[in-house]
């Protein structure tokens, strides 16, 4: 068996998403937190077909080329909670959103636009609705807030439609929405129905695809600038910044980094990792 490139024997499971993550547009780096998880899959794989280790997985991508797309799902992340890093859900509530519901309010507009990128079960894009509905409608209740939530696996997209939850996704909101926003059923929390509508779930991958925009605030947070390579980061923030309406806000992962060339977007907390573009709202 050939070992350049390829995967010996004797591989470990970080040996071979060496080799196997920068052929998916990947970034290896960016997988040391939670490599146990793709590991898992990917040995769940192995026994699904019958293979004794990852080097006869590489040989078998080798010669089924259509496996790649099954590997890729291997790869997916999928960590969410509610209300996951607080203090930038802190800022949203209490600034980010109320300040871009004046501004389409200021220009005449009736609704709210938001695109959640990666938004795995729909834990973000429903914590979204539930920051709307219980801090920012307040203010701005002639508005209507309209979410598109995007994720390319369709497993956790199923889940997302299902709104059901165990407690400990939970366990960073108030306890007051919890109680106000969801229905105990058995060991699990469903979100009331109310409080899903305006939320649309797509199956995009964005490395390849977006909704159609503009939308006045994006989130794409520990997605691509965690996990793309740097080509597919570049892809993937000229995709953003092209969806995201003048004077709207992308928020990304706390501990994420924009590419260099970020025009058209400036910094707006940047320690929360949030970005502005500019120029006015448009009606």
């Amino acid at each position: 068996m050939r070992s350049d490139p390829g995967v010996t024997e004797t591989a470990s499971c970080a040996d071979f998403l060496a080799w196997a993550l920068p052929r998916l547009g990947l970034a290896p780096p960016g997988f040391r937190r939670v490599r146990r998880q793709v590991c898992k899959r990917l040995h769940r794989r192995l026994r699904d077909l019958s293979l004794r280790d990852l080097a006869g997985y590489w040989r078998h991508l080798e010669t089924h080329p259509d496996e790649w797309a099954v590997a890729d799902r291997c790869c997916h992340i999928t960590i969410s909670r509610f209300y996951r890093d607080r203090p930038v859900f802190d800022r949203l509530a209490n600034e980010i959103m109320p300040a871009l519901a004046a501004a389409a309010r200021g220009v005449g507009r009736s609704m709210l636009r938001v695109w959640s990128a990666g938004c795995a079960s729909g834990e973000e894009p429903y914590t979204l609705a539930l920051v709307w509905h219980f801090v920012v409608a307040a203010r701005y209740g002639d508005l209507s807030l309209a979410v598109v939530a995007t994720d390319a696996d369709a497993k956790v997209l199923a889940r997302a439609h299902d709104a059901l939850y165990p407690p400990g996704c939970l366990r960073e909101l108030p306890r007051d929405w919890v109680t106000l926003a969801f229905v105990p059923e058995g060991k699990l929390l469903r979100l009331n129905p109310e409080l899903r509508a305006g939320i649309t779930f797509l199956c995009q991958d964005l490395r390849s695809a977006a909704p159609e925009g503009p939308f006045d605030l994006i989130l794409c947070r520990n997605l691509a600038f965690t996990y793309f390579d740097e080509s597919g980061r570049r892809d993937a923030l000229a995709r953003l910044s092209g969806r995201l309406a003048p004077g709207g806000a992308l928020v990304i992962g706390r501990h994420e980094r924009l590419p260099p060339d970020r025009a058209p977007l400036e910094p707006w907390i940047a320690e929360l990792g949030i970005f502005r573009r500019g120029g006015a709202p448009a009606p």
